[in-house]
């Protein structure tokens, strides 16, 4: 288990992170999100052992020391890939992958470069110089070196960043699936809404270099207890109760997704749509609603200053509603 107590950290005088608990179970995946600059990458640098902290930080009941500990930072059980990939380009790509694998077995090592060049959808350009490549198939090629010792704790700080749209959502599904069959505990730093949801156990989020929440991604997304937390899954409605429910009179806000607003005829909850945007399998609408500005999902394009009823579901208010 990976635990940290009391843990912080500043550049100079300005604090990054402030106080920090948190234990993570072995094999668990966990994303970090949160805006630019809340501390995300730093937290990842300090639990490798890159920054001092007064706090306490363990693997397994080994204390993990930072650099007035340990000369070289890290620990050979864990692995943490940065966003600047540190290869070398005048090495092939499966010279990178297995620059620190042992000679002595060459087969055993050729087998274990081609079982993860096969992870990250490498293996056709093995021979290819690591110089010669795409930003993004270096940091596929950094991935697959992070894992060829197989480590017990791996961090990534966005590791598909560089990686594109078309070949991100099923290299993520190998390589998370990969990760839990080794039972790998896994970090990732992201601004990737599908890197938080999709393939994490746990989702903490935070802000101004403290945990603003921490529990499973679909009781986040689900429940969003600000609309800080619920920005950071896309568009986000903040609207007044009373706007959408008859015989309301507080002044009561509630955070709506898009998709969770509906066309509806009889709703008598009137908008104004002002735009309407092609999401591919949908359209986006921008409306007016009582001089405010909603966003909803529809099936087809809507008129620019035409008027429809919208209509939310009765449990989700009830569920959603805060003061």
């Amino acid at each position: 288990m990976l635990k940290l107590k009391n843990v912080s950290f500043g550049y100079n005088d300005k604090p990054v992170l402030k106080k920090i608990n948190l234990n993570i179970a072995v094999g668990d995946h966990v994303s970090l999100i949160g805006e630019s600059g809340c501390g995300k990458s730093t937290l990842l640098q300090l639990i490798y052992g890159l920054h001092h902290t007064d706090g306490f930080v363990s693997w397994n009941g080994i204390e993990l020391g930072g650099p007035n500990h340990n000369l070289v930072p890290g620990e050979d059980f864990i692995k943490y890939l940065a966003q600047d990939f540190d290869l070398m380009p005048p090495l092939t790509v499966s010279e990178n992958v297995g620059k620190h694998l042992s000679n002595a077995y060459p087969r055993k090592k050729k087998k274990r470069i081609m079982e993860l060049l096969e992870v990250v959808e490498m293996t056709e350009l093995a021979d290819a110089k690591a110089g010669d490549l795409s930003g993004g198939q270096q940091q596929r090629v950094a991935l697959a070196r992070a894992l060829a010792n197989t480590p017990e704790l791996l961090l990534l700080d966005e590791p598909f960043s560089h990686i594109d749209h078309f070949r991100k959502n099923n290299l993520r599904r190998k390589l998370f699936a990969y990760l839990k069959e080794n039972k790998i505990t896994c970090i990732i730093a992201t601004h990737d809404s599908t890197d938080a949801l999709s393939f994490a156990d746990k989702t903490i989020v935070l802000k101004n270099g403290k945990i603003y929440a921490n529990d499973a991604p679909q009781e986040i997304y689900n429940n969003p207890p600000n609309k800080y937390i619920a920005s950071l899954f896309g568009d986000i409605n903040e609207v007044m109760l009373k706007s959408i429910t008859p015989n309301e009179t507080s002044l009561k806000m509630i955070l709506l997704y898009p998709h969770e607003i509906r066309l509806d005829k009889n709703s008598g909850i009137k908008v104004v749509v002002l735009a309407s945007y092609f999401k591919g399998s949908n359209f986006l609408i921008k409306a007016s609603l009582k001089n405010k500005i909603i966003y909803f999902e529809n099936s087809k394009a809507l008129m620019i200053g035409e008027s429809v009823f919208i209509t939310v579901d009765k449990n989700l208010i009830k569920s959603r509603t805060r003061n």
